[in-house]
């Protein structure tokens, strides 16, 4: 808890000192006061932090801290409301009606006196906060449970796990082979084992299994296992690691230990491991610091020995120092093991451990919350055993969160995943937290997760690197963590989409809600006052309205799910209730006006309509003068008002639409813009824009460009369009399209240097395979539509060497394409609409990675394409719209069988009818 109070006040921090740097003159009427709070809040950090290392739990500590992180939103409120009233003030502009009900209109010297005032009995509240805790002794109560207890408590349901019956597991016994096969092969080097997964995914279970197994210690001279907990004590660890090796042996060391330096337990542990093959385990691995200080002590004397680490983080498990490594992910339990192992548990008094069938329904609810985790299902199926009617299981399902944090028979489950919460840095816990409001199982895309982070003010500020660059470290960091799992990566192995696992989300939701962070609405009953920062709507009551929700005004964070909203329940009265929003997400919302109240939120960083039925923007829209990002993707909008341009803080702007079919020329358009867009200096993305008049030529003024896509592109473009690009020296995406399909792209046979260059997209005719498309070495993904060049394009790009994705469609026109080389990294590659190729071919070696074949719209084709028994990897292979008699031979039975047998996802779309028809040839 005092981690999050500390959060808030960094964040506090952060923001009262960006204001005091970058308001001087709005502020000037209370600059005196600011000062003071921002000092108060300095010095108070300092008490957090020493409440976070010590960890204080008692309830005198937890008042205290709760005070604080009240007292960080009171001043962020004042000073918000203040800035507002100042921004009105300059702008001179009148808010609508209900605006002006809500904030008032005082005169501008007594509202300046009056949040003087309030931020004068702030300062004195936090003075008084040492005395008032002085006088009742806050810190030095006991009795609480802390994070110490809890770390005690797992320690011994680690132990405990190593002593479970091989009856009592699932799905284990080829996992442990895996295990068993590494340690015991004939690698005489030393070699490291890591097994990476989430609290609870049973690594130590199987971990100590293959440990345990007799003809696994048999294979050692010597074994230790030692677990490391979250404060370890090198020294501790040594004097444990020295007397665990000596009992595998049935020794004692005669030496006092415990009056050992740190320098002697190594020396001894280096001269006693010298000419012995060991099997060291070191469970529960937090940091690559513990791991790399025990490290030392476990050198390769080439005698074939072996360590296993098990750990939570995919950085420890990456790093061995050097050696021989094998990192086995544990995967969650497949469905079938999942009802299997929560069988044995509910149902252990049960004839044949077999569930009743009137409970099947609800079980099965159950199991899914679970998600394949071990513990979580073992958990369960304790709590349940003891439940024998349907109305007692009904009860549990519908109350899971209650019984999720009052019922001491889910405590085990609860305090692994909590530690991996406890673990994490401040900054850290806010992001996490808020991966809570999104909902349950929901696939949450990176950019939109980061950019929400960065808006919220979670991305650390850091000298040299962009806020953007911080957000996605801190999604890698949670996704190393295995707080967040990895639905899909892109080309560079960076995640593109992430979940919440569901138990997590609970945890997370429930300290969201405790900690005044975040709410979930569901609009089954009206709420009571909001107390809460964020406020994510994930249903609303009958016909899309929302209920009260008294207390908006304290909202900075609004995510709207409920996708059935109307317009006339997303009125400018409610709108104007939340006067200090920062974000407002609202994609795949079907409204289909934005309301007008929206452009007086002055605070707003982040606006979403992705996917909402909106056709134009307000004019006024240039009012939003703090607005970092806005996404119109999808939405109905055809064009940006004059006011758009006066967005002076617009880091990233998406705006396409999706128009056809992804073989059509016209599968996307473009957004047209004023000409005066280029006065956005600080975008990093803008994709994309509709080319009229002097748009190409004024692009190049926008040099903080990382990401560029422009429509309507035509060849007389040439020169004005080249010019621009070589001043985008920060460009890592570029898409460019022809105004037609007979209009020639404008691409040049020299190009200018785009050495950052990463993902490029060209659709539009091509007079020649460009030659400097080798020299893209940075290149991950690539697409040429509607190239239809005469000449072989493979031999440019083959050599490509960091090339991950190839997409052409129609961009050949002759009748053989064949992959001789290279290709190297490449796992993904689509073919689509080549109308004349009647041969594929690939040569041995070529395209060693590729993973995902997808050969679409080719009816001249003859074969499959030749060679494709040597991509080896190859594991989904796609034909669709193809000449029935080359699906024919590589059916179960036919004479090509053999050659796809390895793949195992193989589909077949045809056409019948108006409908494609999909079937599966694995």
């Amino acid at each position: 808890m005092a981690t999050m109070a500390l959060s808030a006040t960094d964040l506090l921090i952060g923001k009262l000192l960006t204001i005091l740097e970058n308001e001087g003159k709005t502020i000037a009427d209370v600059r005196d006061e600011v000062e003071k709070i921002k000092e108060e809040f300095l010095s108070m950090k300092a008490f957090l932090v020493d409440a976070e290392t010590n960890k204080t739990k008692t309830e005198g500590g937890k008042l205290w801290v709760a005070s604080i992180r009240d007292l960080a939103n009171q001043v962020e409120d004042i000073i918000d409301e203040f800035m507002y009233h100042m921004y009105e003030k300059q702008s001179g502009g009148r808010l609508s009606r209900g605006l002006h009900k809500t904030i008032g209109a005082p005169s501008h010297l007594w509202f300046r006196h009056k949040i003087a005032k309030k931020l004068k009995k702030i300062t004195e509240m936090i003075k008084a906060i040492p005395e008032r805790n002085q006088r009742y002794g806050v810190g030095h109560v006991g009795g609480a449970t802390t994070s110490e207890d809890i770390h005690k408590l797992v320690q011994n349901q680690v132990e405990s796990s190593i002593f479970i019956m091989e009856d009592e597991l699932v799905g284990i016994e080829g996992k442990k082979q895996i295990l068993m096969g590494w340690l015991m092969d004939e690698e005489q080097h030393q070699t490291v084992i890591s097994v990476v997964g989430m609290g609870g995914s049973g690594k130590t279970t199987l971990v100590a299994k293959t440990f345990n197994n007799e003809k696994v210690k048999r294979h050692f001279n010597c074994y230790a296992w030692i677990t490391i907990s979250q404060t370890y004590d090198v020294v501790h660890l040594f004097r444990s690691l020295i007397r665990e090796l000596y009992k595998s042996r049935k020794e004692e060391y005669s030496g006092n230990l415990n009056a050992m330096s740190r320098i002697e337990l190594l020396g001894l542990l280096v001269n006693y491991l010298e000419s012995k093959r060991y099997l060291v385990v070191l469970d529960d691995v937090w940091d690559i610091k513990g791991w790399r200080e025990i490290k030392v002590s476990l050198q390769d004397r080439q005698l074939g020995s072996r360590i296993i680490v098990t750990t939570r983080k995919e950085d420890v498990a990456c790093n061995s120092f050097g050696v021989k490594s094998h990192v086995h992910h544990i995967q969650p339990l497949l469905k079938n093991e999942t009802w299997e192992l929560f069988s044995k548990k509910a149902f252990s008094t049960n004839q044949d451990k077999t569930c009743p069938t009137e409970l099947e329904s609800l079980a099965c609810q159950l199991v899914d919350k679970c998600e394949g985790l071990p513990l979580a299902i073992v958990s369960l199926g304790g709590l349940m055993s003891s439940k024998k009617s349907l109305d007692q299981w009904d009860q549990v399902l519908n109350s899971f969160n209650w019984h999720l944090h009052k019922n001491s028979l889910l405590d085990p489950m609860k305090n692994i995943l909590f530690m991996s919460f406890s673990d994490l840095p401040s900054q850290l816990k806010h992001c996490f937290l808020y991966c809570s409001l999104f909902p349950e199982d929901f696939v949450i895309k990176r950019k939109r997760l980061t950019r929400l982070w960065i808006a919220e003010g979670f991305a650390e500020l850091v000298k040299g690197v962009t806020p953007e660059e911080v957000a996605d470290d801190n999604l890698m960091e949670l996704c190393f963590r295995s707080m967040l799992q990895v639905v899909r990566r892109n080309g560079t192995g960076r995640p593109k989409q992430v979940k919440m696992h569901d138990l997590m989300r609970e945890l997370a939701l429930s300290t969201a809600e405790k900690e005044k962070f975040g709410l979930v609405y569901d609009g089954k009953e009206v709420m009571e006052e909001i107390s809460t920062r964020r406020l994510s709507i994930h249903t609303t009551s009958d016909g899309g309205e929302i209920k009260s929700l008294p207390g908006k005004s304290k909202i900075r964070s609004l995510l709207v799910f409920a996708t059935d909203m109307s317009s006339s329940s997303f009125s400018n009265t409610l709108v104007s209730r939340f006067k200090l929003l920062r974000t407002l997400d609202l994609e795949d919302v079907q409204i289909d006006k934005l309301p007008d109240a929206v452009v007086y939120l002055f605070n707003l960083r982040y606006l979403n309509l992705r996917n909402t039925l909106i056709k134009k923007l307000p004019e006024s829209i240039g009012r939003l003068r703090n607005l970092q990002f806005l996404n119109i993707k999808d939405s109905k909008i055809a064009s940006l008002p004059q006011g758009s341009a006066k967005l002076l803080n617009l880091r990233h702007l998406i705006m396409y639409r999706y128009t056809g079919s992804f073989l059509d020329f016209n599968y996307v358009s473009g957004i047209k813009v004023p000409s005066n867009i280029c006065q956005l200096q600080k975008l990093q993305s803008l994709s994309m824009i509709e080319s009229e008049g002097d748009t190409i030529r004024f692009i190049g003024n926008m040099t903080q460009l990382k990401s560029i896509g422009i429509s309507n592109v035509k060849e007389r473009d040439e020169i004005d369009l080249w010019v621009s690009i070589e001043k985008l020296n920060l460009l890592q995406s570029m898409v460019l399209m022809a105004s037609n399909e007979e209009e020639i792209l404008p691409v040049k046979a020299q190009c200018p240097p785009l050495s950052r260059l990463r993902t490029l997209y060209l659709t539009g005719r091509l007079q020649n395979a460009l030659p400097w498309f080798s020299s893209l070495q940075s290149l991950v993904h690539l697409s040429l539509r509607w190239s239809r060049l005469e000449e072989d394009l493979l031999p440019q790009i083959e050599a490509l060497a960091n090339l991950t994705w190839l997409y052409l469609c129609n961009a050949y026109v002759g009748e053989e394409l064949c992959f001789r080389r290279g290709f190297v990294k490449l796992e993904r590659l689509h073919l689509l609409n080549f109308t004349s190729v009647k041969k594929i071919s690939i040569e041995r070696g070529v395209m060693p990675n590729l993973r995902y074949l997808w050969v679409d719209n080719f009816m001249e084709l003859k074969t499959v394409p030749l060679g494709i028994e040597y991509l080896s990897n190859l594991q989904t292979l796609g034909l669709a719209i193809v000449p029935i008699e080359i699906i024919q031979p590589i059916r179960i039975g036919g004479v090509d069988r053999s050659k796809v047998q390895h793949i195992s996802d193989i589909r077949h779309i045809f056409q019948q009818s108006s409908n494609r028809i999909h079937e599966n040839l694995a």
